[in-house]
């Protein structure tokens, strides 16, 4: 069974940049990050089609956060110009098996999920 294992996060200033990683035990497919906030519910962040040639953003990150996966199985998210709207827990997510050429932005369409990193945006 596929493992996710995040690291990176922690607290990081308005304007500035941190980096989570998500790193999998075997291959991965599609992949995306999501986030919580407290209060709210878990929402899209950005992802990867199965092979990793194609992207989508929130339009709330679209533009300064950038999400890439390398030839290791480890999937990152660059977030740069952070905003306190950014504090939340961010997960990463994998599909099981590749299921099409899809850009999958729901977290019911994911069948592993990290163990969730702190990010911390301060002013």
């Amino acid at each position: 069974q596929l493992q996710l294992v995040q690291s990176g996060g922690g607290l990081g200033q308005a304007g500035g940049s941190l980096v989570l990683s998500c790193a999998a035990s075997s291959r991965t497919f599609a992949m995306a990050w999501f986030r919580q906030a407290p209060g709210k519910e878990r929402e899209f962040v950005a992802a990867l089609n199965w092979n990793g040639g194609r992207n989508e953003y929130a339009s709330s990150v679209k533009g300064r956060f950038v999400i890439q996966k390398d030839t290791k199985n480890t999937l990152f998210l660059y977030m740069n110009v952070l905003k306190l709207e950014d504090t939340a827990v961010y997960f990463c997510a994998a599909q099981r098996a590749p299921i099409n050429d899809n850009i999958f932005t729901y977290a019911k369409d994911y069948d592993y999920w990290g163990q969730g990193t702190q990010v911390n945006v301060s002013s």
